[in-house]
């Protein structure tokens, strides 16, 4: 799994603009022109990491950072919570730029896969390819949904993330995402996923599906 956060893009419709100009001074830094990758400092990975979440939860939280062969534990932890910095491409170009911060559920299953992703990534293994290998997991086993409700903080100032229709990256406001695995349209009672909905659901059916919710300004 790639996080599918560029889909999150179609929220922005149904959100107030909210990107300050001390905002957008910041996600200059991190845009996927930079390449953001294990050439970006220590300290500024695990900071960007650690913005992911609120102060009281990445205070205690463990963090990891990118390296030359995939993620790298760069701080333990005492509280479950994981934090990461994903990034997202189509084909060899990156378009997005995710600070997470996982709790303990997330960390048993879905990180797992952020994991996986750049190791391939680092084996030099196509996106497509990673994909399919990510989707033949979830079926033999090595990887699992979560078992039970849980929280993604996708909170920082510095989210930078793909719209597919406009074809364009750009700033996303902070959310919360909570695993929903395998939900469909249906089960929230919408006749459709639209990005006027709020929860707006992530990966309909599959399992690292999410529930999205951008908290008000």
């Amino acid at each position: 799994m790639s996080l599918k956060t560029w889909t999150l893009f179609a929220l922005l419709a149904s959100v107030p603009a909210i990107a300050s100009a001390s905002t957008a001074r910041q996600t200059e830094s991190i845009t996927p022109s930079t390449h953001y990758s294990a050439s970006v400092p220590r300290d500024r990975q695990i900071q960007l990491a650690l913005s992911a979440a609120p102060p009281e939860v990445a205070s205690k939280a463990t963090v990891y950072i990118l390296g030359a062969k995939g993620y790298e534990k760069a701080r333990e932890g005492s509280n479950g919570f994981s934090c990461i910095v994903e990034r997202t491409f189509r084909g060899t170009v990156q378009t997005s730029v995710g600070p997470m911060c996982f709790d303990a559920e997330g960390s048993r299953t879905l990180l797992q896969v952020h994991f996986f992703t750049e190791e391939m990534r680092a084996q030099g293994k196509s996106e497509e390819q990673i994909k399919a290998d990510i989707a033949s997991g979830y079926k033999d086993g090595r990887f699992k949904a979560p078992g039970k409700p849980g929280i993604c903080y996708m909170l920082s100032s510095e989210n930078y993330l793909y719209n597919p229709e406009t074809k364009q990256s750009g700033p996303f406001p902070g959310h919360l995402m909570f695993y929903a695995p395998y939900m469909t349209a249906k089960d929230l009672g919408y006749a459709a996923v639209t990005g006027s909905m709020q929860p707006y659901l992530v990966e309909p059916g599959q399992p690292d599906a999410m529930l999205v919710v951008v908290p008000a300004p």
